[in-house]
């Protein structure tokens, strides 16, 4: 069983092991694949609102983490923004969609009315096809936005779902 909870001080070695090699393979973030640890700790747990974790609630390992954060400043600041990373050796278990379910509650909780993903690279099939069934809608496509390490350039989505009429 999952368990999703609020990140604390003492998991951020947890959480490097599971942000590291993702901004290393440069495929999906636009994090350059030379980030440092404390740029990272910057970007994940510095500058958002909230950073989760996910965990087995059975034996504490750090499945997967997610970050949320207000999309834009002031007159956007009630659309939040997300950013979403499962363990390698948790991939296919369920962990993205139930993070997803978690950050859509919590956004609201927290106050915002709706989400946005602000460069879903289009190369990354699996997320494009979860978020669309959890109900984010390409709003637009961003030609050759993305540089990714093996393919050169590709698209990449912005894609939004209403939280909150």
């Amino acid at each position: 069983m999952l368990k999703i909870r609020p990140f604390d001080e003492s998991d951020w070695n947890g959480v490097w092991q599971i942000v590291e090699p993702v901004f290393r393979a440069g495929e999906t973030y636009p994090y350059s694949p030379d980030t440092t640890q404390d740029e990272a700790f910057q970007i994940w747990i510095g500058t958002p609102q909230a950073t989760y974790i996910a965990e087995d609630d059975q034996s504490g390992a750090l499945l997967g983490t997610y970050y949320i954060k207000p999309n834009q400043p002031a007159q956007g600041s009630h659309v939040c923004n997300c950013g979403y990373i499962v363990s390698e050796t948790a991939r296919g278990q369920g962990v993205a969609s139930q993070m997803c379910e978690h950050s859509q509650q919590e956004a609201v909780r927290l106050g915002f009315r709706a989400m946005q993903f602000n460069l879903v690279v289009a190369t990354n099939q699996g997320a494009v096809r979860l978020w669309q069934k959890m109900g984010f809608v390409i709003v637009g496509t961003l030609t050759a936005a993305f540089k990714h390490p093996v393919l050169s350039y590709v698209d990449a989505h912005i894609m939004y779902k209403i939280l909150v009429t």
